[in-house]
């Protein structure tokens, strides 16, 4: 199961994740965020806000895959920022395709069917929730995957910004692990 977790958290798995900076870009070109200082504060913060706020969306969804509907109608009330919620509907959406695509024999039809039929948007931490639970990853190895993500994600804009480079990319990792 291990090795399931690491496929899905390694840049190279196509959901679209590693593109998403969790506003780090905005507040960079605002002049907010101009160091490695800066960005260690950020991805501290961003961690924080996606443990406080995503997280446990992560959690319920995994807990009980069928309130998917309810959990991702609150998020979409949730995430009032249009560009955060437009962010959430695309990762959301590209994890789903990804997944089902990379593991045709899981059971991630009543999934599916669940943002079909229910017209969802589907936002990313109650999709994320319900799919690692459809694979049968435990709750906790769930939640630390997605923080990881959270993480890696504002890194890798760091570095693509040259904020930071690869080396204190990895430093912030281990540091906020």
């Amino acid at each position: 199961m291990i090795y399931l977790v690491w496929q899905l958290i390694d840049s190279g798995f196509p959901a679209g994740g590693f593109a998403h900076s969790g506003g780090l870009e905005a507040v960079a070109q605002h002049g907010q965020v101009t160091g490695p200082a800066g960005v260690f504060s950020f991805a501290r913060h961003a961690l924080s806000q996606a443990g406080r706020s995503a997280l446990p969306l992560v959690t319920e969804a995994h807990r009980r895959p069928g309130t998917l509907a309810t959990l991702d109608r609150l998020c979409d009330v949730f995430l009032s920022n249009h560009v955060a919620n437009r962010a959430s509907r695309a990762q959301g959406r590209a994890f789903v395709t990804s997944m089902v695509r990379a593991f045709p024999q899981a059971r991630l039809a009543p999934i599916e069917e669940c943002i079909a039929v229910d017209r969802l948007c589907p936002h990313y931490a109650p999709v994320f929730g319900a799919v690692l639970r459809a694979l049968d990853v435990d709750l906790d190895e769930a939640q630390r995957a997605f923080l990881f993500i959270t993480v890696r994600g504002v890194s890798s804009a760091a570095v693509r910004l040259g904020l930071i480079g690869a080396y204190e990319a990895q430093e912030l990792q281990r540091a906020l692990a």
